[in-house]
């Protein structure tokens, strides 16, 4: 398939997946999802869960973390310094997707799904049991950089990996709506982060939450991770992988190249589709509850509170358009998704700082809709616009280099942009001016509508 074909048009042979072949019965009627679909779901799930845990956690605490770890006389330098280490474990997610997205193309799903949750986990827990600047010196941020870099290396295969996996299961007809829900998981750490945040600050109050307490949300990635790999462990690859990976010149070929010679412009679409979700989504899980309380002037308890209410509400609303996907195509979704995101932007992020916490919590929840419209059609696109053959690879790639260039900078810009322009909802116009282009790349690079592709 040469980079102007749609994946549907693709001369790999279509295989079957396990879950294609039991999807319908003799007489045509839906079958239930067998007990490995519902593993794989559950699997990619948690796994999605532990992955945005460990990257939300970060923004969760970003203002005690600033305290800590980069101590200044300036609280807006030193919050620049916090985002610009959450901007950095993105930069090398795209390494990561190149290294785990071959692997995973070459030996497995499986296999690198396990590496790559376990190394998240792991690099999640050491930061809570890192000491501080105030103990060790300008050492403190290097560690912290290092373990970031950690994080966002394993992210790169993992945030792929494990929607490639739930796709490659997932019924034909609901393939939108099983990677809808696997991504919902993704907004559920914000909720459980918030509430723990909460939780501890009133149990152990403000002074000692933030001189010790803050490290036992960090420390709690270990057990989560555990506990998906064993989930994870009682899972199995689908047919069409295994067809694949039985193929003598599959197992010769290099995944990377094949990947970079036939699906050039899928590639690059996905990065500007992947792109915008991922600066809408960083915005409202890695950035409001920071925004909120720093230029809306909310407690921190309430601005966890407002950002729990839209997380929650995303989480629903995310698996109800992609089956609205699934029933229109993922073209129209991304579509009406940039539309939408480009009008209620401004509005949404004046909302969001007006100082009120029903307008705080309102605009965050009005922000909400378009993004999951968005959703609706972006997160099957981009796994469906590539075969099994260089599935894992070829969206690793694009995938990651969208959320490093837009996911992992819109902390710092929002915060840079505030700062220096003074108007509260500059982030706001920086959102509606991604969603045109983003739009317009839609359009003039006649992005295709996958919902039909093959395996």
């Amino acid at each position: 398939m040469n980079s102007t074909q749609t994946p549907s048009t693709n001369t790999e042979a279509p295989a079957q997946s396990s879950a294609a072949t039991a999807e319908m019965d003799v007489n045509g009627k839906s079958q239930p999802a067998t007990p490995l679909q519902r593993r794989v779901l559950a699997g990619g799930a948690i796994g999605q869960f532990i992955e945005f845990y460990d990257f939300t956690l970060y923004g969760l605490s970003a203002v005690v973390l600033a305290h800590h770890f980069f101590p200044s006389s300036n609280d807006l330098t030193g919050l620049l310094a916090t985002f610009a280490t959450f901007a950095a474990a993105f930069v090398i997610r795209p390494l990561g997707g190149l290294f785990f997205g071959a692997l995973g193309d070459r030996v497995g799903r499986k296999n690198v799904l396990f590496v790559t949750l376990l190394t998240i986990g792991g690099a999640t827990a050491l930061i809570g049991l890192l000491p501080t600047y105030e103990q060790i010196g300008v050492a403190a941020p290097i560690l912290l950089v290092l373990c970031r870099l950690l994080q966002g290396f394993s992210a790169g295969g993992e945030s792929v990996g494990a929607p490639t996996f739930t796709y490659e299961h997932a019924p034909t007809a609901h393939r939108g709506k099983w990677l809808n829900t696997t991504i919902a998981a993704t907004a559920l750490p914000s909720v459980f982060g918030g509430a723990l945040i909460l939780g501890l600050t009133a149990a152990m109050g403000s002074d000692a939450f933030e001189s010790w307490g803050w490290r036992i949300p960090f420390l709690l990635a270990a057990p989560l991770a555990v506990f998906g790999l064993w989930i994870r462990l009682r899972t199995e690859e689908s047919d069409a992988f295994k067809e694949t990976l039985s193929n003598v010149e599959h197992r010769e070929s290099s995944p990377i190249r094949e990947a970079f010679r036939e699906n050039g412009l899928r590639m690059v679409q996905v990065v500007f589709v992947m792109g915008l979700t991922a600066m809408g989504f960083y915005f409202l899980s890695g950035y409001f509850v920071t925004y909120v309380k720093t230029t809306g002037g909310l407690s921190q308890q309430q601005s966890l509170i407002a950002n729990a209410a839209a997380m929650s509400l995303y989480t629903l609303m995310l698996p109800l358009t992609g089956m609205l996907g699934d029933r229109f195509g993922r073209r129209p979704m991304l579509i009406a998704g940039t539309i939408s995101i480009a009008i209620l932007a401004v509005p949404c992020f004046a909302m969001v700082t007006s100082g009120s916490l029903a307008m705080a919590i309102a605009g965050q929840m009005l922000f909400v809709i378009p993004l999951t419209i968005y959703g609706g059609g972006c997160y099957t696109f981009f796994v469906e616009a590539f075969t099994t053959r260089t599935r894992f690879t070829s969206a690793a790639i694009s995938y990651n280099t969208g959320y490093a260039l837009f996911g992992g900078t819109a902390p710092f810009v929002g915060t840079w942009l505030v700062g220096s322009t003074g108007f509260d909802a500059a982030p706001g116009v920086y959102m509606a001016i991604a969603a045109a282009v983003v739009l317009a790349v839609i359009v003039a690079t006649r992005v295709p509508e996958t919902r039909h592709a093959a395996l």
